[in-house]
């Protein structure tokens, strides 16, 4: 176990380069949200065409999530993670030298999905293999950058002078990005080695028949699609039932971010000191579910600012330790990590898209009713989180007293 607890000093150099791409990633599909009523125009698409676009970051995770991991446990990450950085680059300046081509921005921002999707995938793995016992803490960083880029992408995209520079400057910054990752990212280590290398499927194979990974997917599937739900409608729930003008409803959405910003270091913290991540998990699940539904009803005004503010706070707590406990289960570890990171974005995407559709069908126009019902969405990923193991510190220096 002391062994273990040795870690390198070049992790922060790889979590550094790791939270540039989720910055930049992040940055990129957030300035389409930015620049909104102008992409329209030079499209000519209408609001539909328009979160198409937004979204196809999305559908690219969804197609390359599992294939991406399963590779990357073969071949290792840095590769899988360069082709991926290289055809979001070149999605980027499709994006710039076509501007006004629908077609071609779908494709441009589908490459551009590419780099954070292999990413994605290989996450707990790449974080696992240099963090060790702190992944969970170094993954609070990188929802911490994704944070920080959703917030400078729709405050500062617009201060360029057109579109076109806007979108220059950010494939320019991706190129540098990719550029870091090829020159500076490592496997494994010094001094460690990969794992002998099996049959692809053979990676698959194991990660599949975890019923761990499907209660970890199941929960980051929940918390993802009832917080990213609740999220977006929000606004015009505030707008439409609660009589709030169109710019301080956004407003009162965004601040959300702001809780959620100190969220990511503020959860791993804590179960680093517990020792346990479990009873945390479930304490702040039902906490939060319960802040979601209290807030909407809460009179306009200070109170309300303040409780969204915690809302994006105790939501945002579980995320970072929930995915980080994926190189922890015994039978999947840092060797397995990429397989069971694909099938874990993958279903976590896959809910993201569904579940928000099938509340808005069956709920209607009734936004009490549906945001009630992301909360209690949200309040039923217990029920895996509750399945799981215990992954903590404090239950791996148990296990490693038993084995000795």
């Amino acid at each position: 176990m002391d062994k273990e607890m040795k870690l390198s000093g070049y992790r922060w150099v790889v979590l550094l380069t790791v939270c540039l791409i989720c910055f930049m990633a992040n940055f990129m599909q957030y300035q389409v949200s930015a620049w909104g009523v102008v992409v329209m125009d030079t499209l000519g698409i209408d609001v539909a065409g328009l979160t198409n676009l937004m979204l196809m970051p999305m559908l690219t995770a969804v197609f390359l999530s599992i294939p991406a991991g399963s590779l990357a446990d073969r071949y290792g990450v840095k590769i899988v993670v360069s082709v991926g950085l290289i055809l979001s680059v070149i999605g980027g300046f499709i994006r710039f030298f076509m501007i006004a081509n629908f077609a071609a921005q779908l494709v441009a921002m589908f490459l551009i999905g590419c780099g954070i999707a292999c990413l994605n995938a290989n996450l707990a793995k790449v974080l696992g293999t240099w963090f060790k016992q702190q992944t969970s803490l170094a993954m609070g960083f990188f929802y911490a950058a994704s944070c920080v880029a959703i917030v400078v992408a729709q405050a500062f995209s617009t201060m360029f002078p057109t579109l076109g520079i806007s979108y220059l400057v950010a494939a320019v910054a991706l190129a540098v990005t990719a550029l870091l990752w090829i020159l500076f990212m490592g496997n494994v280590p010094k001094g460690e080695s990969l794992p002998e290398p099996e049959p692809v499927i053979k990676y698959l194979k194991i990660a599949i028949k975890s019923r761990n990974v499907w209660f970890i997917a199941l929960a980051y599937g929940l918390t993802l699609a009832s917080t990213t739900a609740y999220c977006s409608i929000l606004p015009s729930a505030l707008e439409l039932a609660r009589g709030v003008e169109t710019s301080v409803a956004g407003s009162m959405a965004a601040i959300i971010t702001v809780g959620s910003f100190f969220a990511c270091f503020a959860g791993p913290a804590v179960v680093l000191k517990l020792g346990k991540n479990k009873p945390f998990l479930i304490l702040t699940t039902i906490v939060a579910a319960a802040v979601m539904i209290v807030n909407w009803f809460l009179p306009l005004g200070a109170i309300m600012w303040v409780v969204l503010v915690v809302n994006g706070f105790m939501t945002a707590l579980s995320g970072p330790i929930i995915q980080a406990m994926t190189p922890d289960l015994p039978e999947i570890g840092v060797k397995y990590a990429g397989s069971a990171g694909g099938i874990i974005g993958t279903v976590g995407l896959l809910c993201s898209y569904f579940i928000p559709v099938i509340v808005s069908t069956i709920t209607g126009d009734n936004w009490t009713m549906n945001l009630c019902v992301e909360s209690v969405l949200f309040l039923l990923s217990v029920v895996p989180i509750a399945l799981l193991p215990e992954t903590g510190i404090k239950a791996k220096l148990q296990q490693s007293k038993q084995s000795e």
